[in-house]
């Protein structure tokens, strides 16, 4: 693989994973254990810092699951896989792909570190903008939102491709029609 492309995920990756790493180590000594009721107001009640633990995925489904920790720590390795197989076949030039697949690597490392020590994953983001669907948002932490904005990158990139290709020209030798 060329050292631009691996570079251009690894550092994501790694910035994203300790991000998520020192930040929940933050939350489970100034905010834990689960159920003190300890939070951290960052703006008003629309952004706070709540201890939360979450043994199952996104919005605590299967967090009921018998042996959920093993079954979705091999999911979060399958999928790391992917990704990592996905990248070598990249094209060098394509950067915010390479970016994208960085940060959703590091968000799943990051949750799976957790899930491996701790047997569950800790959360503490909390938004409530008094409005549905953030009256509140279910609680969240870093490594979720490198994850999300990782995926939305490569919906920016489909969109942008997709634009590219519509107005470069047809191969039958005319223009593209234009929209």
């Amino acid at each position: 693989m060329q050292l631009r492309k691996v570079v251009g995920f690894a550092v994501p990756a790694l910035v994203s994973l300790v991000c998520d790493q020192v930040t929940k180590q933050w939350a489970r000594g100034a905010l834990g254990p689960e159920g003190s009721g300890k939070m951290k107001a960052v703006i008003g009640h629309a952004l706070t810092f709540h201890y939360a633990e979450n043994p199952g995925i996104a919005f605590s489904m299967f967090r009921d699951l018998r042996g959920g920790r093993f079954v979705l720590a091999a999911l979060a390795i399958v999928a790391l896989v992917m990704v990592l197989r996905y990248l070598k076949g990249t094209d060098p030039a394509h950067r915010r792909l390479h970016v994208a697949l960085g940060l959703i690597a590091g968000g799943a490392v990051g949750n799976l570190v957790d899930r491996l020590i701790y047997a569950r994953v800790v959360d503490f983001i909390v938004v409530d903008l008094d409005f549905w669907p953030l009256d509140p948002w279910p609680v969240f932490n870093v490594a979720d939102i490198v994850l999300v904005v990782g995926v939305g990158l490569i919906a920016l990139d489909v969109i942008l491709g997709k634009r590219a290709a519509g107005a470069a020209p047809s191969g039958r030798g005319g223009a593209a029609p234009t929209s």
